[in-house]
């Protein structure tokens, strides 16, 4: 879980354990999954691991941030709908309804 205090994003363990306390200016928190957040900073999605390390950016050009669920999350490119998993590689695509 990840709540926002002030100018600063707690990162907590399922137990409720404080793990890490990244600054704001990482960037617009857009959501997190089970185990990866993703922020969107400038023109780069950065993906985040559970304990706050960087580990995948990639560029807004992508697509438009949909949502995150599970392992996976959505963007949005056109009229198509893509999947990513959690390591930012694409698993799925379809047409917008």
């Amino acid at each position: 879980m990840i709540e926002r205090h002030g100018s600063w994003y707690e990162i907590y363990d399922e137990r409720g354990k404080k793990q890490k306390t990244l600054p704001e200016h990482i960037g617009m928190l857009l959501g997190w999954g089970t185990r990866f957040f993703i922020v969107h900073k400038g023109s780069w999605y950065e993906l985040y691991d559970e304990s706050g390390k960087k580990y995948k950016t990639l560029p807004d050009h992508t697509g438009t941030f949909v949502s995150i669920s599970g392992d996976t999350f959505i963007l949005r490119k056109g009229s198509w709908l893509e999947t990513y998993d959690m390591l930012g590689k694409k698993i799925n695509t379809r047409p917008v309804r």
